[in-house]
């Protein structure tokens, strides 16, 4: 079972929308467990206070050192990697959503306020990761995001074991335009190549279609496409 243990301020959050579609048949079906704890049973004094003052001065708060090492230090160190949902963290990609898929799981801290006393990032080995460039009020959407990320391509949830190999990312490309009934839509048509049949044509009209709109909309990821591509042949 891939397991997922979140740390937070709000637990009630989860399972929020990992509750539905194809993670929640999984989480419900047993192929994978939420485990939402929550920071504050860990805080100081009567008021459970889990945030202080930034040192040097500053505005917000600040989520105290010792309070996330004791609520990490209750869970069990089995190995999995722990993340920090950080908006200076690394990007998460989908070769990191894979390796983490392949994984037991993950233990995932959920940020609030102006972030995390950076001792305990290192002292817990905390590895940052970023669902882009922007901030959020907290890591628990992000964490959402790279749960659901890693647990739909767990065995069996998406179906068929092919079904996301074509999907944006997975090839360096993003992905083709799709296409159903009706034939006509608001005077617009199903490109024909799609209708022939004609199985080695439609497979190059999509790829020709991938490159079209990486090249269009994330020029970031042609280069190491291209790399990837072999060389021309020689003519004679």
């Amino acid at each position: 079972m891939w397991r997922a243990s979140i740390l937070t301020l709000y637990p009630d959050m989860f399972p929020g929308p990992l509750g539905v579609s194809l993670s929640g048949e999984a989480l419900a079906g047993g192929t994978w467990s939420l485990d939402a704890r929550n920071i504050r049973d860990f805080g100081q004094g009567r008021h459970r206070a889990v945030d202080d003052t930034p040192a040097g001065g500053g505005p917000g708060m600040v989520i105290r050192a010792d309070v996330l090492a004791q609520a990490i230090d209750a869970l069990p160190d089995d190995g999995r990697p722990r993340l920090l949902m950080s908006p200076r963290g690394t990007p998460l990609t989908q070769a990191h959503v894979r390796t983490l898929a392949a994984g037991e799981g993950v233990v995932i801290v959920c940020g609030r306020f102006e972030g995390v006393d950076q001792r305990v990032i290192e002292g817990r080995n905390l590895h940052e990761v970023s669902i882009g460039d922007y901030v959020l009020s907290g890591g628990e959407l992000g964490a959402m995001v790279l749960i659901d990320a890693c647990v739909r391509l767990l065995p069996g949830v998406m179906g068929g074991d092919t079904s996301g190999d074509e999907e944006s990312f997975e090839n360096g490309l993003l992905e083709y335009p799709h296409y159903t009934r009706p034939l006509v839509f608001e005077g617009r048509e199903i490109p024909e190549i799609l209708r022939s049949g004609h199985h080695k044509n439609i497979a190059a009209w999509r790829r020709q279609q991938s490159e079209a709109l990486t090249k269009e909309r994330r020029p970031d990821l042609w280069p190491a496409y291209e790399a990837r591509l072999p060389p021309p042949k020689k003519k004679r």
